[in-house]
């Protein structure tokens, strides 16, 4: 059952309380089908609560979401049958062999994904022989990995999907992520790791402290007047819009995003050996909308 709206992923007003402790609080975006989509934000912003939510495995206390034009809460079973879903920390029984937990993955679904699943393993390097209880951290994300897209599902939602994993192969997951992306698949992926983002997604949402900062194309959430200060003989400067703020023996570092009048008024009156400034980079600008 296609969705009707072309939207993969549609969140409104998405709130989630843990008592009185904050989870999310208002979250709304959507995800069109068939793109790469990130979802941004440090070590407990609240995407794995989004996640969480959006997959029926947490209640949201309040809002509303769908999947594939399917209802969170209503359309549950459904939503399930049609993705492809990998945990921030992937569980699986330790004494069953990696085989058996990808067949068993296979089986529950009622899919016949025998051919898809080889060439997964092979591209990924997965040794199906071991037993889970064998496998570093980093082969236990490869079996996830498996999991997730043996049966080629409409949509991927990955949580933070390649820590643990060496460069190879977050690479090679990456150019797995692409093919199926080019079949028609839409790939909802959770991290913090900007270079990711910006490699791969064409737009993202960014959240800090269980509320949405910002969502559009990564090239407009790296549009900025902020500039890359770098001085020399100064290591003490207070101005607002200073953020990301290093220093160093002989300096001190910074993204700046006040007035420069203010920040040259600043320095005439300081010691100034040598001044730099430039464009910031992608990371320093996103760090913006962390802090």
């Amino acid at each position: 059952m296609p969705s009707e709206t072309g939207k993969a992923i549609e969140i409104k007003g998405l709130t989630k309380f843990y008592g009185t402790n904050r989870g999310i609080d208002d979250v709304s975006f959507d995800v069109k089908k068939g793109e790469i989509f990130g979802f941004l934000g440090p070590n407990g912003a609240g995407k794995s609560t989004t996640i969480r939510c959006l997959l029926g495995l947490i209640q949201p206390t309040g809002g509303s979401a769908a999947i594939l034009g399917c209802d969170i809460v209503k359309g549950h079973r459904e939503i399930m049958r049609r993705i492809g879903y990998m945990p921030s920390e992937t569980q699986f029984y330790p004494s069953m062999k990696v085989s058996e937990v990808i067949r068993f993955a296979a089986d529950v679904r009622g899919t016949e994904c025998r051919e898809e699943a080889a060439k997964l393993c092979e591209r990924l390097k997965v040794d199906t022989k071991k037993r889970i209880e064998e496998l570093s951290l980093g082969n236990r994300k490869k079996v996830g990995i498996v999991c997730a897209m043996q049966h080629k599902p409409e949509l991927f939602i990955f949580d933070e999907p390649t820590s643990g994993l060496d460069p190879l192969i977050q690479s090679e997951f990456f150019e797995l992520v692409r093919e199926y992306n080019a079949q028609g698949a839409t790939c909802f992926l959770s991290s913090h790791v900007l270079s990711e983002v910006r490699k791969y997604c064409g737009r993202a949402a960014i959240i800090r402290e269980g509320r949405l900062i910002a969502c559009d194309t990564i090239e407009n959430l790296a549009h900025t007047s902020a500039k890359f200060v770098r001085l020399s003989g100064v290591s003490e400067l207070s101005l607002e819009g200073m953020s990301n703020v290093e220093r160093q023996p002989d300096g001190m570092e910074f993204v700046y995003s006040g007035d420069i009048k203010a920040l040259l008024t600043a320095l005439s009156g300081c010691e100034v050996k040598d001044v730099s400034i430039e464009e910031p980079s992608l990371e320093d600008v996103f760090m913006q909308y962390y802090d």
